[in-house]
């Protein structure tokens, strides 16, 4: 059985999606999709990367591979299974994640045995879509030699080995796939941290993303992270990390003071860069009515590396211009980096249970929001908007805002991903997304493939168009705050 530690090592030290590549993501990602009665989930999203996926295209920032718009958590500081957390996570290697007691004979190449054994110790579906895990490492590795170089091989095999699980979120990434997952990248170095499974020392822990900053600084797998910016690292979590970095979101540079093997430590200074990344986020005041409510429209595009940081911006703004009562809009937002979620709640209130993660063996981990880090009053008003496209972290933040009794959520009814997906990296440069966990609200709801009901309908109090148009989304005229005020109210007591 995964240890807790096991589950918040992947967890904790999710960056945004992709800090850094080859870390074990678990970002909270889900479909930008719609459903219809009688077809499949279709995602807008340009990311493509897997012959089993049922999404399609969308209008996603630019990135040439279909997103995991699903459900991915990178877990930079949790080494392997969650990386929910809002780090870049780190990818979790078959050594790390070496499953005890193996029954089968290692015939095949190391990254189809990498695959087979972080599948075997972290999926969330024990049963393996109901069948014996030791004979399909047989069935799908007949034939492979373990001495081969035919890689297009041993990644087809491997491909199949994941799509019998029968997950559609569970897939095999290529190389371009894997780099391409950069635009959740809260580090902005291309380095992959994670606890090291026997001395908890931060370590790096995968090939660095080629042409990068680490790449280039000589970080290799295996050195001692010691320390970030001067703060020793030692005794601290992800989030710890995270929060670090957060607070000087436009630095242009990293220190991280390194130590390889028996060789004294050394700093390197490196240039950060986060690539392909738009401002997710956009705001106004939208009404300063009579009654003295003055109204600030905030719209969140996508949980990305820059979502916390300028949301917090935005909301300052909005706080300098005596804004005292809010309008969250995700419609349409398909999710990202599932820590984000986490942190932006903590926008809102302080030291709240924000979500409840569970993996596949039961273990439990709680996340919940920062301490004295809210920047709006606890006494204003807040209403989330979310439709049909609001999905995983979108569903993340309304669902820790609503159960807290800290907002009230408007429109449709949201998208219903409640699966937590982690990004692993293969030592071959490939990647492997692989459903790790579900979440929970605040209040114990399970939302997968049901969706955060709202409290109040679009036709009551969203605006008069159809369908969800960005451009006038931000006419927040129909909005009863008084009836926000209460129903937030009511909640808490």
């Amino acid at each position: 059985m995964a240890s807790k530690a096991a589950l918040i090592s992947a967890v904790s030290l999710s960056l945004l999606l992709s800090q850094e590549r080859g870390h074990v993501s678990v970002q909270a990602f889900a479909p930008h999709a719609r459903r219809s009665p009688s077809s499949p989930l279709l995602t807008t999203s340009t990311l493509r990367y897997s012959p089993c996926d049922e999404q399609s295209n969308d209008a996603s920032p630019s990135i040439h591979m279909k997103d995991f718009l699903g459900g991915v958590v990178r877990s930079t500081v949790f080494a392997a299974s969650m990386a929910i957390a809002t780090l870049s996570s780190q990818p979790v290697f078959a050594e790390d994640a070496a499953v005890p007691a193996q029954t089968v004979s290692k015939t095949a190449p190391p990254a189809f045995d990498e695959t087979w054994n972080l599948v075997k110790k972290y999926a969330l579906d024990q049963s393996y879509n109901s069948q014996d895990w030791d004979e399909a490492y047989s069935k799908y590795s007949n034939g492979l030699d373990p001495s081969s170089t035919d890689e297009d091989r041993t990644m087809k095999a491997t491909t199949n080995l994941v799509a019998s699980l029968g997950d559609k979120y569970s897939r095999v990434l290529d190389r371009d796939a894997y780099a391409r997952i950069q635009k959740f990248d809260l580090i902005g170095v291309g380095a992959t941290l994670m606890p090291d499974s026997v001395t908890k020392e931060i370590i790096v822990g995968a090939p660095p993303v080629a042409k990068s900053a680490a790449a280039e600084a000589g970080l290799k797998v295996g050195d001692v992270v010691s320390a970030v910016n001067g703060v020793e690292t030692g005794g601290r979590t992800a989030f710890d990390i995270i929060d670090q970095i957060s607070e000087e979101p436009n630095a242009g540079t990293i220190t991280f003071t390194v130590r390889s093997g028996d060789e004294s430590p050394r700093d390197l200074i490196m240039k950060r860069e986060f690539l392909e990344v738009r401002n997710p986020i956009s705001y106004r005041v939208s009404e300063n009515r009579a009654d003295g409510t003055k109204v600030g429209y905030v719209r969140i595009a996508e949980f990305n590396s820059l979502v916390k940081t300028n949301l917090e911006s935005a909301l300052k703004d909005l706080e300098s211009q005596n804004v005292n009562a809010y309008v969250i809009d995700v419609r349409g937002n398909p999710g990202g980096a599932f820590q984000s979620a986490v942190e932006i709640a903590g926008l809102f209130m302080n030291d709240k249970l924000a979500t409840d993660v569970v993996d596949g063996n039961g273990v439990d981990l709680k996340f919940r929001t920062s301490k004295d880090r809210a920047v709006i009053d606890e006494n204003d008003p807040v209403a989330i908007w979310v439709d049909g496209g609001s999905a995983s972290a979108s569903e993340v933040l309304a669902g820790a805002l609503r159960d807290n009794c800290r907002a009230a959520v408007m429109g449709d009814t949201s998208f219903g991903k409640g699966l937590v997906q982690a990004v692993y990296g293969l030592k071959n440069g490939n990647g492997l997304v692989l459903t790790v966990a579900r979440y929970l609200t605040p209040g114990g709801t399970d939302i997968n493939k049901i969706g955060i009901v709202p409290d109040v309908s679009k036709e009551e109090a969203l605006p008069s168009v159809p369908g969800f148009v960005p451009v006038i989304g931000s006419d927040t005229s129909r909005v009863d705050f008084k009836d926000v005020t209460q129903r937030m109210a009511m909640c808490s007591d």
